[in-house]
């Protein structure tokens, strides 16, 4: 992306202050530094090649040989249960408390963002929160890491998640050949902001990386490393550690 950089985090801040309908836009990088290992970057899942990301991802590989992904969702589980949300996630629900924050549309399934407290999420690629049978069709919802711990460890087919009619469970996260979720909803809060916060994301992955291109509002990308984003007026790009940023952002905007 070429166009707008270092913007200064006095001037964010100014322009959180003026903002009547902010919405994040929210990817890995954000729960990089709480311990979450992102899956594109230099040490991500796909490039050390830990989990094969198509045996672990891809909805037909699910269905057929599901020991692949709850193998990796075991350890995820474990990890992601520990894990406390990092300042940027308080961050943004400190002003979703003050009526600046309209919604956060995220591409993570780590629940941090509702960790941190914040009640207005889309997640584009769904949660652990919930899960659905394959067999009866049984719907589980508001679950915790716990709950997958325990259901996985005292699994017939251990670590295989099964539904007390002995068939597979499937958390409700998008896999490789779904339709991400509440996309619709994603572009409609986007495209009616009047200030968008694209935090921690490359926005290399559709279709998340065209909601920006739905707003007009100042755009005001944080992230390390190269963005592919078009210039654009409004259009700004901060390559510095997020959580450091957005101290220094917080701090100017003063107490609550």
């Amino acid at each position: 992306m070429t166009g707008h950089d270092s913007l200064p985090p006095q001037a964010l801040s100014e322009m959180i202050g003026q903002a009547k309908m902010l919405v994040a836009l929210t990817g890995a990088g954000l729960s990089t530094s709480a311990g979450i290992p992102d899956f594109r970057g230099p040490n991500g899942l796909y490039v050390t090649r830990r989990y094969d990301p198509i045996r672990v991802f891809e909805i037909d590989w699910f269905r057929r040989a599901p020991q692949n992904f709850y193998e990796f969702a075991r350890d995820f589980a474990t990890m992601a249960e520990m894990i406390q949300p990092t300042f940027s996630h308080r961050f943004l629900h400190r002003l979703e408390a003050k009526g600046v924050l309209a919604g956060i549309v995220t591409q993570n399934i780590d629940l941090l963002h509702q960790k941190a407290g914040s009640e207005k999420v889309i997640e584009l690629h769904g949660s652990f929160q919930s899960a659905t049978c394959l067999g009866c069709g049984q719907r589980f919802l508001d679950l915790t890491y716990s709950w997958w711990l325990e259901i996985m460890d005292n699994s017939l087919k251990k670590p295989i998640a099964q539904c007390a009619c002995g068939s597979l469970l499937k958390p409700d996260i998008v896999f490789f050949g779904e339709q991400v979720r509440q996309y619709d909803e994603a572009e409609a809060l986007i495209r009616n902001c009047d200030l968008l916060l694209v935090l921690g994301s490359s926005l290399n992955v559709t279709p998340a990386s065209q909601l920006p291109y739905e707003t007009r509002a100042p755009t005001v990308i944080i992230n390390r490393g190269e963005i592919i984003l078009g210039a654009g007026e409004n259009r700004f790009k901060v390559d510095a550690d997020l959580d450091w940023y957005l101290r220094k952002v917080a701090e100017h905007l003063g107490p609550d």
